[in-house]
């Protein structure tokens, strides 16, 4: 039930739980997932909990895609917070500042960018920024998400 599909708000709220995260009660007619934090009016967007190191996609208040973890910036190189679009989707990119291969990239923010990583969500300290994903998640998401689509980034990395 990971990725929502066919699963509704209740087996969203199911999945977020089953994951560790803490879920509060959403208004109604809010999605049971994020708190209710990631709009609902803008149709597809891909919604990035800070605080709960997951992000998801929904359309309106329905769970298209997740949630799924992720590793977010470290103290010196925050994930920058805000409603971004995905302007550039490159799936073999590799970053000419960090050498280093960023698959399924998806960027939003200036460098800034979903993709996966090769190394454990929960190693420290964090990215320099971007939005790590396990290769599953990155694919995943890379198979949802669209260019120009809304992504709304909120909270604070515990």
């Amino acid at each position: 039930m990971r990725r929502g599909v066919g699963g509704g708000l209740a087996g969203a709220a199911l999945a977020v739980a089953a994951a560790g995260g803490a879920q509060a009660a959403a208004p109604a007619g809010a999605p049971a997932y994020g708190g209710g934090r990631c709009p609902t009016h803008m149709g597809r967007i891909a919604c990035v909990d800070l605080g709960a190191q997951r992000m998801w996609v929904q359309n309106g208040s329905k769970l298209v895609y997740g949630p799924v973890p992720i590793r977010s910036g470290r103290a010196a190189f925050p994930t920058r917070d805000g409603l971004f679009h995905v302007y550039w989707r490159d799936r073999h990119h590799w970053s000419t500042i960090y050498h280093v291969s960023m698959p399924y990239s998806q960027f939003f923010s200036g460098g800034q960018a979903f993709h996966a990583v090769a190394m454990p969500l929960s190693t420290p300290p964090g990215s320099h920024g971007c939005v790590n994903m396990t290769f599953s998640g990155a694919r995943g998401l890379w198979n949802v998400l669209h260019l120009k689509d809304p992504v709304y980034v909120w909270g604070h990395k515990r």
